[in-house]
């Protein structure tokens, strides 16, 4: 016995140790049980308005202190207002703490009162619910909403409602399992539970119970179809005890409607539009344009899909750069297609080479056939014949025996393997390097046979050091930097070239759809509408194919789900496959995964896999299989991995004339009807694990009595989850079922993981092409190769994220500034800080010793406009920190005159507009720095009450959104160049992660020095703009003013002041496009996330409600006419 095995009976495994914690709560609330059944349905609205008012009573004060304190800080100099704002954050957090203890109190209540709301609605025998109507139950009555009507002073709630289309019954209640998923999903932990456990009403309870905090919950799903049906499916439960409830999916980006979605209590949307809002955000000019709030609590559905698979998937917001159709795609396709053919040929001459060799009985010539069957590995492991022969005895081994020896002592003899071919495939990374005699065939008769090389840029600067200074080495510096600069761009074309002949297949990783490439989710079969692969792998694709290549874009604003995520308060989530992943979520989000379990135990029976030598074997058996299991009127799943399988087995079936259905990526606009019919007797459904993740196929009586549904899956997955996902669509709620997977070692997860033991043992046992093989060892084999997989997969996310943690910390920074910019609170702290910084650069840039005081004195000038406060003979003796603070100071009180000055030229436009011409709505105040004109939008009655200080505080939040913004996406645009130019550094046998982290920081510390010095270089120049007389006139004034001294004085020129908009002006999206960009390779990775959930009935045609006439009764039941009460904004 081993030690854990030991430890495990005396102490418990973790699922019995986190189940024991919970189960005194879950007692607490089946003990409230027969409280909640006294109760009328008033009293179980009661019980919750109590639960809001407790919670506000803790919450009031701490509100009431901040307000007092911003509006304190708004009377203290800039540099005084730290303190208080460390104030206001204490403040914040001790409400979010006071928050967690009342909602930890009040959980039993909450779950036991929704528990009870939710009986009520399954077993009315009347088919309504009855209750007191209150002021939202109006407003729902008079929006349309169909489950709620007014009577008097009475709201009837009935308990079918539409969602999804489909006008669906309430027939749930929450069993005790779903309590204690309930519950570790409001301690912010994975909740795991099997298919058909509920998860969407289990949501409900955590759901509801943070939404009575009103800092709103987000309720996150994989596609738009699952977040509309579960806003609308659940909604009305929540809106019985008074919470709000929107989907951002049914509103426009930008939008008053999304804005209002997100001050809803409860807000559905899909984890993509979550990030974008985000970034659209973070790109507004105005504070109306955000739509967010500070992100409090999250619970992702198929967290395990969105937190490990698509995190590594940026989102972007990206828009058109200069000169973005100038690539080399179709230029240089032809030589690449040249040497593709080359390979090709060469590939098959290697295999009849290897297959002569090997059957001959001299040793030596059989070791020439072993290195010409590697070549033909080397060139292409994809290749067919090569993979039918290495399915032969002895092949496998004799190829990992060949690959052991030139892989010794660092590769040392890998040259001799590789001298023949134009290029070496490395599957396994999805790399593609090209040989010398690759590069040859390349570059053709060129006259530059070094056209496609790139030059060690390094020694050749190194050379250049030698030569005097001077012009001459200043441009021969500068051609070589554009040589290498061209070249990279040119090395970088072919390889991305080269990966899309050679590891990428049209069917497979892509389909052509309306003349574009499509990326196809190899989980789902769906084709994932708006991603894109990285590095020019895309266009290289799109060359491929021969459709229009795509413009290259330039990154406006970027992050990836992982960073999204983590910026939650508390983060929780659902899925039926998180334990294999367990480890990866610890790591990375802190977040603990705890098995719930099943209502009724699991009576499905998972046979043994069933493993040949060949596909073609493997084929055959899977049909066999279909044909037996089709007489015995089981439905029947077949679970495949490509576009390609599921076609093949489709012919096999039609062959047989066995009727069918397919899901795949072209078929993906049936799969409502398909999965509603996947349960009936003798169906067979073949889909590329659509079914995967997500669908829940219900049984007739008479397929649960003839054993239930039946799971094929024709290929093991890399993943573990993906298997369990497939296993776990038969035995839905105690339903009877099999799965059992057919697997061959031409499979790629074997060819590329299988041992080099266990293809020796199956050799010297001598098993047939078609004889079936079940052994435990073959098992084992097969679940470390998937671990293998997981664990390298693992790698890739991890080392894919660290290049975003790296721009993480640059975002969070920059975004913070920009949001104190926005909305104008901490700006002065910012300015200030900016100021001090700008100041301790020039001091640092000039030395006293060396007799800087001329070139200090012209940059204040330069930069601050201000001249020195101490004399060329004090200056030597002060220390840096005297300097800092003399200048500081001085440059701070020049900034307070600039805005005093601001202030004294604006205050008497602004009085006569107020007070003389009754005007109170928005102006257009130019203010200009001497180079740039800003037209600010101010409101005349907002700057007559604070004496125009507004209009200071509006030209600091313009100035410093508008430097902010170009700034940064400037070094946007420089760190996409710095990330593809750093791969080059792997040829130089050094980390291009490293080099990246040091010269982004370089490049981070440049931009936040421009920035500084730009915006405090505006700053110290800005006043409001008076246009002056012509030039020729101001002679004849001049004269005039001297003839006339007795004269009334001349009226100052005014500012030219405009009346704006009413409304101020959105920001315009469209301009941007919003998409995420896929990695190679990492749609083998995620999961079947976009299936939709449940037995989707046929879409019935939604009812429109009655039409009320503007003189017909309000529906909310005041008496009063619709025009003149909920219609009079209509």
């Amino acid at each position: 016995m081993s030690l854990t095995t030991f430890l495990n009976k005396i102490f418990g495994n973790k699922s019995q140790r986190d189940l024991r914690e919970i189960q005194p709560i879950v007692n607490k609330i089946k003990a409230l049980a027969p409280e909640m059944e006294g109760l009328s349905n008033d009293g179980l609205r009661d019980k919750i308005n109590g639960v809001r008012a407790d919670i506000r009573s803790v919450v009031s004060p701490h509100e009431e202190a901040i307000a007092a304190l911003k509006k304190d800080i708004e009377t203290l100099p800039f540099d005084g207002r730290q303190p208080l704002w460390d104030q206001i954050d204490e403040h914040e957090k001790q409400i979010l703490d006071a928050i967690e203890d009342k909602l930890n109190e009040h959980l039993p209540v909450v779950f036991a009162t929704l528990r009870e709301t939710a009986a009520r609605f399954a077993r009315t025998t009347t088919g309504t619910v009855e209750v007191t109507a209150t002021e939202m139950d109006r407003d729902l009555a008079a929006q349309g909403r169909g489950f709620v009507s007014i009577e008097g002073d009475k709201a009837i709630y009935t308990n079918h409602w539409l969602a999804g289309g489909n006008d669906l019954k309430w027939d749930m209640v929450h069993y005790d399992v779903q309590l204690i998923g309930g519950i570790v999903l409001h301690q912010g932990k994975i909740a795991e539970m099997a298919t058909g456990e509920g998860k969407t009403l289990v949501a409900t309870l955590p759901v509801f119970l943070r939404s009575l905090s009103g800092r709103g919950v987000h309720v996150v799903t994989v596609n738009d179809y699952l977040s509309k049906r579960d806003s609308e499916w659940m909604g009305p439960l929540y809106m019985f005890h008074g919470s709000t409830v929107d989907c951002i999916d049914k509103h426009q980006p930008n939008t008053p409607e999304r804005r209002q979605a997100y001050e809803c209590d409860i807000t559905f949307g899909t984890n993509n539009e979550f990030g974008f809002d985000y970034l659209r955000d973070n790109m507004a000019m105005s504070p109306s344009d955000m739509v967010q709030r500070k992100h409090y609590y999250a619970i992702v559905d198929e967290v395990d899909s969105v937190l490990i698979d698509d995190a590594r998937t940026p989102l972007i917001i990206s828009g058109p750069v200069p000169k973005g159709e100038d690539q080399y795609f179709d230029q240089y396709k032809p030589n690449v297609q040249k040497v593709v053919e080359a390979q090709r040929k060469l590939q098959i001459k290697l295999m009849t080479e290897a297959k002569e060799k090997i059957a001959s009985s001299d040793s030596e010539t059989q070791k020439e056939g072993a290195l010409a069957l590697y070549r033909a590995y080397l060139a292409g492991p994809k290749y067919q014949p090569l993979i039918k022969f290495l399915s032969q005895d002895g092949m496998k081994a004799l190829l990992l025996k060949t690959e052991g020896y030139f892989l010794q002592d660092n590769s040392r003899e890998m040259p001799k393997a590789v001298e023949p071919l134009y290029y070496k495939v490395d599957e396994k990374n999805r790399q593609v390097d090209l040989t010398d005699k690759g590069i040859d065939e390349l570059t053709g008769k060129s006259d530059d046979p070094t056209f496609f090389v790139l030059p060690d840029i390094a020694a050749q600067l190194s050379e250049l050091e030698s030569m005097p200074d001077g012009d001459e080495k200043a441009q021969r510096k500068d051609e070589l930097m554009q040589n290498y600069a061209v070249k990279a761009e040119r090395v970088h074309t072919v390889s991305q070239l080269l990966k899309a002949y050679t590891l990428f297949n049209k069917d497979e990783e892509y389909v052509i759809d309306d003349n574009k490439i499509k990326i196809v989710d190899e989980q789902t079969g769906r084709i994932m509408e708006g991603r894109r692969y990285s590095d020019g792998l895309h266009q290289a694709i799109e060359a491929k194919e021969g459709v229009k290549v795509e413009a290259a874009t330039q990154t406006f604003a970027t992050i990836t789900l992982q960073n999204y995520f983590r910026m939650y308060h508390k983060l929780a989530g659902m899925t039926g496959t998180a334990e294999t992943e367990a480890g990866e979520f610890w790591d990375i989000y802190k977040l603990d995964v705890v098995t719930i379990p099943t209502n009724r135990p699991v009576a499905r029976i998972d046979m043994n896999d069933r493993v040949y030598k060949t596909k073609k074997a493997k084929y055959a058996a899977v049909i066999a299989e279909v044909e037996r299991l089709v007489k015995e009127g089981r439905p029947v799943l077949v679970g495949t991995t490509s576009v390609d399988i599921s076609e093949n087995l489709s012919r096999q079936l039609t062959m047989r004339k066995i009727p069918h259905n397919v899901l795949n990526a072209k078929l993906h606009q049936k799969e409502a009807d398909i999965v509603a019919q996947a349960g009936r007797p003798g169906t067979v459904t073949i889909a590329t694990n659509m079914a995967g993740r997500g669908t829940d196929i219900k049984l007739p009586e008479d397929v649960k009595a003839a054993g239930g549904l039946a799971i094929i899956g024709t290929e093991r997955h890399e993943s573990r989850r993906v298997d369990r996902q497939l296993r776990g669509r038969a035995g839905r709620q105690g339903d009877p079922g099999s799965s059992v997977f057919f697997v061959s070692f031409e499979d790629q997860l074997m060819r590329l993981f299988a041992t080099d033991r266990v293809m020796k043992t199956l050799d010297r046992l001598g098993f047939t092409e078609d004889e079936m093989i079940e052994s435990s060892m073959v098992n084992k084999s097969i679940e470390n190769a998937q671990k293998r997989v997981e664990e390298n997969n693992y790698g890739i996310r991890k080392r894919l994220l660290e290049y975003d943690d790296v721009m993480n910390k640059q975002r969070t920074y920059i975004y913070s500034r920009r949001q104190h910019a926005l909305k104008g609170e901490r700006i002065g702290i910012d300015i200030a800080n900016m100021l001090y910084d700008v100041v301790e650069n020039i001091v640092n840039n000039h030395d006293a010793a060396q007799h800087d005081y001329y070139e200090l004195k012209h940059e204040l000038m330069t930069v601050l406009t201000i001249d020195t406060p101490f004399t060329e003979e004090e200056y030597p003796n002060l220390s840096k920190e005297e300097l800092v603070t003399m200048l500081h100071d001085a440059a701070f009180e020049t900034m307070n005159r600039k805005s005093e000055r601001i202030v004294e030229v604006a205050s008497p436009v602004i009085k006569d507009l107020y007070e003389n011409q009754g005007y109170k709505s928005v102006i257009q105040v130019p203010i200009t720095d001497g180079k740039r004109l800003f037209r600010l939008i101010v409101n005349v009655e907002q700057s007559y009450n604070s004496e125009c200080r507004n209009i200071v505080t509006e030209w600091h939040k313009l100035l410093m959104l508008a430097s902010i913004d170009e700034l940064w996406k400037e070094h946007l645009r420089e760190l996409d160049e710095l990330r593809q130019s750093v791969q080059n550094a792997s040829y130089e046998q050094k980390d291009p992660l490293v080099i990246y982290k040091v010269e982004s920081f370089h490049l981070f510390e440049n931009m936040l020095n421009n920035l500084n010095i730009k915006a405090t270089s505006a700053l110290m120049r800005g006043q409001i703009y008076v246009r002056q007389a012509p030039p020729q006139q101001q002679p004849q004034q001049q004269q005039a003013a001297e003839s006339q001294a007795a004269a009334p004085e001349t009226p100052k020129p005014q500012p030219e002041v405009q009346r704006a908009m009413p409304q101020e002006q959105k920001t315009d999206y469209t301009r941007y496009n919003a998409s995420k960009e896929a990695y190679p390779g990492a749609d083998a990775k995620r999961q079947a996330a976009t299936a939709q959930q449940g037995q989707r009935q046929a879409t019935s045609p939604a009812k429109a409600s009655p039409r009320i006439g503007r003189n017909d009764p309000c529906p909310c039941g005041s008496g009063k006419k619709y025009k003149s009460c909920h219609g009079r904004d209509l």
